[in-house]
């Protein structure tokens, strides 16, 4: 292992990141706020990263599979340590609470420790909101894709220790053109968003954070009461829209933009479509059946807070946990589902649960007539058996991750619907569970070893399992 490439390409994300976060304390000095400091830490950060890849400007980077899997781990908790310094410049919380709102926000989940968002000063708001966007599309794809330092192999086991999903697919030749192609989408979609909350009532402050936290599917809101704060039905409807769009898979959207109009016709998306729409629509009758609100009211809340939950986005209009135990049980359902791979939304993804029960199918069948030849399909593609082999090994140490942290709150005193909601919320990036970290809720009350505990299930669920418990296995530190 050469220590060299590992430093060499930590040190290039984080000068990516941190002229990036120079932008928070410039918003702050802009409402007048004192910021010299926050500027300061931040630029020394900046710094020690430019000098480890100054006197490393000779060294060629070639990762390994090894070097790529130590260097995102590495990123993640730097980057958790190096996003927490602002909360306790500027704020009065602990180590802890910062760490967690720090991997909360770059792992896009959502949660927060703050109990009275609107008083944060402007320039932690925008932090906030930042760590969403930037971690949305994937802190190594940045690195990957706006400074071609790398070999393309390198890239390549790079790209996929970071990206989501059960294969790695191209639209370029070099995974580099790929990375920025998506960052370019990234920008379009933000841009879009932003403009069009403009257009609809929000100041600009306000339209960009909620972009930066609509697109990345993270929910960081400027609002105590979310996105209900508007109480505007177009924000709501744009809103849904873009939490939607940013859950499909960004290649597909390359491809739309490309002129392919068949480039959302593919398995995934249909039932991913489907099944939202479902659930909004169940959702809308039982809690128009069981409410004074009309119809329509029914249908822009049920829509809005299917797609916030099931795409990880965790943004909220109204306390959807006084809806009864029906509705609970149809968004705990979504909570599950997780967006399509290749996006920016968190959980399972649908493609997951597609395969795991075509596989269910081809079992039964198999059982019943031995002697049949089948193969399972998505997209007229014959997949492998060790694909299939992946998704049940990734299901095995999601849904572990998951009993294991439900278990550990239990056992702290947490009540059941408190202690899997919180699991699932925290290892599927989603923000809000039910109870005590429910929509209207926070995670305050937690103490300072519950957030770092829960710390680490965030960033497990972000890496999907694989590349973090990989680390800890002795064949990975003795054959690679």
């Amino acid at each position: 292992m050469n220590k060299k490439n590992i430093f060499k390409f930590v040190s290039i994300v984080g000068i990516v990141v941190f002229i990036t976060l120079l932008i928070p304390p410039v918003v702050g000095f802009f409402y007048g706020e004192d910021v010299k400091i926050y500027f300061l830490v931040v630029l020394s950060f900046l710094l020690i990263n430019v000098a480890i890849f100054v006197s490393l400007r000779d060294h060629v980077i070639k990762l390994s599979i090894k070097e790529s899997i130590i260097s995102v781990n590495i990123v993640w908790l730097l980057l958790g340590v190096a996003g927490a310094m602002p909360y306790l410049i500027l704020t009065d919380v602990g180590f802890a609470d910062a760490f967690f709102e720090s991997i909360s926000g770059f792992t896009t989940t959502g949660a927060t420790i703050f109990q009275d968002i609107e008083v944060l000063p402007h320039s932690i708001l925008f932090h906030r909101s930042l760590t969403h966007w930037i971690g949305g599309m994937g802190i190594i794809v940045l690195g990957v894709g706006l400074l071609p330092l790398l070999n393309p192999n390198g890239s390549l086991t790079l790209f996929k220790a970071e990206s989501t999903g059960i294969s790695l697919d191209k639209i370029s030749p070099k995974i580099k053109d790929t990375a920025i192609k998506l960052w370019e989408v990234y920008l379009l979609l933000t841009f879009a968003d932003f403009m069009l909350l403009m257009i609809f009532g929000m100041n600009w402050f306000d339209a960009v954070n909620h972009a930066f936290s609509t697109i990345s599917t993270g929910g960081f809101s400027t609002k105590n009461d979310s996105i209900g704060h508007f109480h505007n039905d177009y924000i709501i409807w744009v809103t849904t829209f873009f939490m939607f769009i940013s859950s499909i898979n960004f290649l597909s959207h390359i491809r739309f933009l490309q002129g392919d109009r068949t480039a959302y016709a593919h398995e995934e998306a249909k039932w991913f479509g489907f099944i939202v729409i479902a659930l909004s629509l169940l959702l809308t009758v039982v809690h128009y059946s069981s409410s004074h609100d009309s119809f329509y009211t029914s249908l822009l809340h049920s829509f809005f807070s299917i797609v916030s939950v099931s795409t990880s986005t965790g943004f909220a209009t109204v306390d959807y946990e006084t809806w009864g135990n029906i509705s609970i049980m149809l968004l705990f359902f979504a909570m599950l589902l997780g967006g399509n791979t290749g996006s920016t939304a968190g959980g399972v993804k649908t493609i997951r649960h597609i395969l795991f029960l075509k596989n269910i199918v081809f079992e039964i069948k198999k059982t019943l007539n031995p002697n049949t030849i089948s193969s399972i399909f998505i997209d007229d593609k014959e997949i492998k058996s060790s694909t299939i082999r992946s998704i049940f090994g990734f299901l095995s140490l999601f849904f572990m991750t998951i009993f294991v942290t439900m278990v550990y709150l239990y056992a702290r005193g947490y009540d059941e619907m408190t202690s899997l909601s919180t699991a699932i919320s925290m290892v599927g990036n989603i923000g809000p569970g039910f109870n005590l970290t429910g929509p209207s809720e926070n995670y305050a009350f937690f103490t300072w070893y519950d957030k770092i505990i829960l710390s680490f299930s965030m960033i497990i669920g972000r890496l999907e399992c694989y590349t973090v418990f990989i680390v800890f296995s002795s064949f990975f530190w003795k054959r690679f």
